[in-house]
């Protein structure tokens, strides 16, 4: 699957809006190249570079419908978000539902935020409170397919 999104490409900076410094609203996603027989997408944003002992987590969303190609800009912060009917955003590492931007500690140089778009055959039945842990225990080792767009950010 390639991941791409209007906000930032491969590799580039994550423009101040969609982090916790701007707006902190979330990028709009797109996805093509979607295996056959997906049932549902599920998503994770981290940030491997974070001072911490695991990848920090700013996103965990999954029941994206298979009828989707992508995501909105600016989801709402909720567990069931109206943009994306049937989807379901877990707790990301602040801890919150829902989107958090970027927000690396200052002069810790450049991080990179991967955004992992998984293809499902099947819909996690997770709670709303469910972490990246359970969505990736969920998920197993064998998604159907999945994608990754990493952008940087440095304050």
């Amino acid at each position: 699957m390639e991941i791409s999104s209007p906000a930032f490409k491969q590799g580039e900076r994550i423009p101040a809006k969609y982090t916790g410094e701007g707006a902190d609203v979330s990028p709009a996603l797109a996805w093509t190249g979607v295996p056959a027989g997906t049932k549902s997408f599920a998503l994770v944003c981290d940030d491997p570079d974070a001072p911490v002992a695991e990848p920090w987590v700013h996103w965990v969303m999954w029941g994206i419908p298979p009828t989707a190609t992508g995501l909105p800009e600016g989801v709402t912060k909720v567990a069931r978000p109206k943009e994306v009917p049937g989807a379901m955003q877990g707790v990301n590492g602040f801890p919150k539902t829902g989107y958090n931007g970027p927000m690396p500690p200052k002069g810790h140089g450049p991080h990179r935020y991967f955004f992992k778009v998984y293809a499902l055959d099947f819909v996690p039945g997770l709670p709303e409170k469910a972490t990246k842990k359970d969505l990736l225990k969920a998920i197993g080792k064998q998604p159907l397919g999945s994608g990754e767009l990493m952008g940087t950010y440095s304050r």
